[in-house]
């Protein structure tokens, strides 16, 4: 089985097709609104922004070894 990355092979089809990773809503083929692809509008483009920087989503991998703070501690910084 060979590997194919074209919108149709990810479920995409045609441009304006496919639904909206937030809400659902199917995606209008809009040129003003395709900048915001995956996303139907800036909206949920902005709300999918906020779950990753509020921390609701995150990309699984090892626990870090220090946490950050601890690297830039006061005493670290006297050397």
């Amino acid at each position: 089985m060979s590997h194919d990355d074209t919108p149709a092979a990810a479920g995409e089809g045609t441009a304006g097709q496919g639904s909206c990773p937030v809400c659902g809503r199917p995606r209008k083929p809009d040129p003003e609104l395709a900048r915001y692809r995956p996303f139907c509008c800036k909206r949920c483009a902005d709300i999918d922004l906020n779950r990753w920087l509020s921390g609701n989503y995150v990309v699984a991998g090892a626990q870090a070894e220090e946490a950050d703070s601890e690297l830039w501690s006061a005493d670290s910084l006297k050397h």
